[in-house]
């Protein structure tokens, strides 16, 4: 039987990405899902996707408190409890810090940070009383910032700090806290990146063939949280950034750059 069986998961931001290959890949192995996003379209072709299954959605903007805490209470309405939250809900940006609008980052840090930690509050005290597991999706950028990313390296940096003293808040609790580092994946994050104006990119510069899948990414993940580990870096490229950070920042700073600027020009 799968460790997934009549688990009760929470995926956020599940109607593209990473999210949408977490439950496709986890509905086969019995999992009860309930996931959100902004465009309600998605979530109702997702559904469609799965006729015979209870997938519970709705359409939420994490970034908004109430609306997680709606989210969370009907999902406990619905399955009765919740074992597992997926904080996957994201969005990233393109921009030298000097040319873009503050704005813009705040409204980076309310969806990647502050929207893990909306669904995660209300979602504590299930988790709490089934002994479950928080998990966060962060990034390369929460361990060496990448430049012309500022504000989303700012924010995976919060959501990993948070979530590491929030691990250890939880010590004897039974409830397993895990952050991932997936790297450079195949992703629609990238698309629909906001650049300097807050405005979506829609567009991304690197080869996608050439990226970790986001269904081989949700393998990993789904492999990590059945054995409750505390950290997942995925990619050589993301492990060799938080080397090298670590080891030789000098020499990182230096490779950073050369790999996001061409001409003296930011590589967006």
């Amino acid at each position: 039987m799968s460790f997934f069986n009549d688990k009760v998961v929470i995926v956020t931001g599940g109607s593209d990405g990473i999210g949408r290959a977490l439950i496709d890949s986890l509905i086969p192995l019995g999992a009860k899902i309930a996931t959100c996003a902004r465009n309600y379209d998605k979530l109702y072709n997702l559904q469609l996707q799965y006729p015979n299954v209870l997938l519970h959605t709705m359409a939420c903007d994490v970034s908004n408190e109430n609306d997680c805490k709606r989210f969370i209470e009907s999902v406990i309405e619905v399955f009765g409890h919740i074992d597992i939250l997926i904080n996957n809900a994201g969005i990233s940006m393109r921009s030298l810090f000097n040319d873009v609008d503050v704005d813009v980052m705040k409204k980076v840090m309310d969806v990647n940070f502050f929207g893990a930690v909306y669904c995660t509050k209300y979602s504590l005290p299930s988790i709490l009383e089934n002994k479950g597991t928080v998990v966060g999706i962060s990034s390369t950028a929460g361990s060496r910032g990448l430049p012309g990313r500022s504000g989303y390296s700012a924010s995976k940096f919060a959501l990993q700090g948070w979530l590491e003293a929030l691990r250890s808040e939880m010590t004897h609790s039974g409830v397993n806290i895990m952050w991932v580092s997936p790297g450079f994946t195949a992703s629609n994050i990238r698309n629909s990146a906001l650049n300097e104006k807050g405005e979506t990119q829609g567009e991304s510069p690197l080869d996608e063939t050439k990226l970790m899948s986001a269904e081989e990414c949700a393998l990993y993940i789904i492999k990590a949280i059945e054995k409750r580990k505390r950290t997942l870096i995925l990619t050589s490229s993301g492990k060799l950034a938080v080397f090298m950070n670590k080891f030789f920042p000098s020499w990182s700073d230096k490779l950073m750059y050369n790999h996001f600027f061409k001409n003296n020009k930011l590589i967006k």
